[in-house]
């Protein structure tokens, strides 16, 4: 019997995971690791990206001629790149979960009435009234694929469709909603609710929230032993490789640590009136909006404001998001023809080889003065003395304007920010 084009499409999808994570053997502790995190990986990981978009387009300073490359994740940052106007973005992804999730958004920007379906698809997405949207204005100007993704069952639905996920509450869903809801219930475990960090009035009430009720959580045994094994960060979609790069950015060498560090951030360097993480990380969901209008206050990304929808509406179809990895797609791009590239955290994942046939074709692709930016899990760029040196002198590091823009980072979960211009 011959496979059918939906068979081979998730194949590949499962073949490109495999070779972007698996590192070690597969009898090793290593392997095995490494082989649970493909399992889990496999699903919705990021109903919302973790990276700030605003901090990306102030890095990337697109233009109506640029032409981008990006990794899709939740698709949040392609949907609110729009907003800059770029002439073309390919978002790509190794996780189907999420190119299912890119599509509906663009689909759902295009063809749901107004304004305010959209956000309660995508920013309230817990209303039956979404699932009749689908049925009646989506579902079947959805491709194949991303059809099959939202009509088919899982186990953790109970049986029930994906779709109807945004009937139940996306955000509290796909590993990260449930990371975070396995916080709050160890949390309230202790007798904290992180849900009342959102009653602060100023930074100064954030600060003290967090030293008095949220810090000391972390030098609980439980926090510490459960943060000590690898498995325990799935949730945030950290493979192994990359646990072991969040620990060595702790001088205390633990992941307690780590994440104590990154809370702090998130939870006392900005004010949680402009901060959207905060609200998904406290309240796992976004900040109410007022009146019977939704979108008029309340901090959100920029493509749920209310005042980008017509922007994004129109600019939907400049959007291809693929099941590819990234160095994949390069190979078909033609040279000096990209202008901007948004790896996220991927590189954390590669081994050497991998990071040198990704700059291989970065380089190859891009034209004079594009830029390339990432995330890693430590504070230093990982890029000198692992991508060949003939490869990394075509490129200036913006050192200082990497640490500058790393601060504005509202999302707070990464060590690093770092910005690459081209030199041509």
């Amino acid at each position: 019997m011959t496979p059918s084009p939906r068979a081979d499409t998730l194949s590949a999808s499962k073949a490109r995971l495999k070779n972007a994570v698996h590192r070690s053997e597969a009898a090793s502790r290593d392997g095995i690791l490494e082989r649970l995190f493909t399992f889990a990986f496999k699903g919705l990981v990021y109903p919302q990206i973790w990276e700030d978009p605003d901090v990306d387009m102030e890095a990337l300073k697109l233009t109506p001629q640029s032409r981008m490359v990006t990794i899709a994740s939740g698709g949040c940052n392609v949907m609110s790149y729009l907003t800059a106007d770029p002439a073309e973005i390919t978002a790509v992804d190794l996780n189907r979960a999420h190119v299912a999730l890119g599509r509906l958004k663009l689909l759902a920007a295009q063809r749901l009435p107004n304004y305010d379906s959209f956000y309660r698809f995508f920013g309230e997405a817990d209303e039956k009234a979404n699932i009749a949207a689908y049925n009646r204005f989506l579902r079947d100007e959805l491709d194949d694929d991303s059809r099959a993704y939202w009509e088919g069952r899982d186990l953790v639905g109970w049986g029930r469709k994906r779709i109807t996920l945004f009937s139940r509450d996306l955000y509290h869903h796909g590993l990260l909603g449930y990371f975070i809801g396995i916080g709050h219930f160890i949390a309230k475990r202790y007798g904290i609710d992180p849900r009342h960090f959102l009653k602060a009035r100023s930074i100064d009430e954030q600060r003290s929230y967090f030293e008095t009720a949220l810090a000391p959580l972390f030098d609980k045994r439980l926090v510490r032993w459960a943060t000590s094994k690898k498995m325990s960060l799935y949730g945030l979609g950290i493979p192994p490789a990359q646990y072991d790069a969040l620990v060595s950015a702790s001088a205390e060498g633990n992941m307690s640590e780590v994440l104590k560090g990154r809370l702090k951030k998130l939870a006392c360097d900005f004010s949680i009136q402009d901060n959207y993480f905060a609200w998904q990380a406290f309240s796992r969901g976004y900040a109410p909006q007022s009146g019977e209008s939704t979108g008029e206050s309340g901090p959100l990304p920029p493509y749920l404001k209310r005042e980008h929808f017509e922007d994004i509406r129109q600019r939907a179809d400049r959007v291809r998001v693929l099941n590819r990895n990234f160095t994949e797609h390069l190979h078909g791009e033609a040279d000096d023809s990209l202008d901007a590239y948004v790896l996220l955290d991927a590189q954390d994942w590669m081994t050497d080889a991998q990071l040198n046939a990704l700059w291989s074709e970065i380089t190859r692709t891009a034209r004079p003065g594009a830029r390339v930016i990432f995330r890693t899990a430590a504070e230093p760029t990982l890029l000198p003395g692992r991508v060949a040196d003939e490869t990394l002198d075509r490129w200036t590091y913006e050192e200082a304007e990497s640490l500058r823009l790393g601060r504005k980072d509202r999302s707070s979960i990464y060590g690093g920010f770092h910005l690459y211009v081209f030199n041509g």
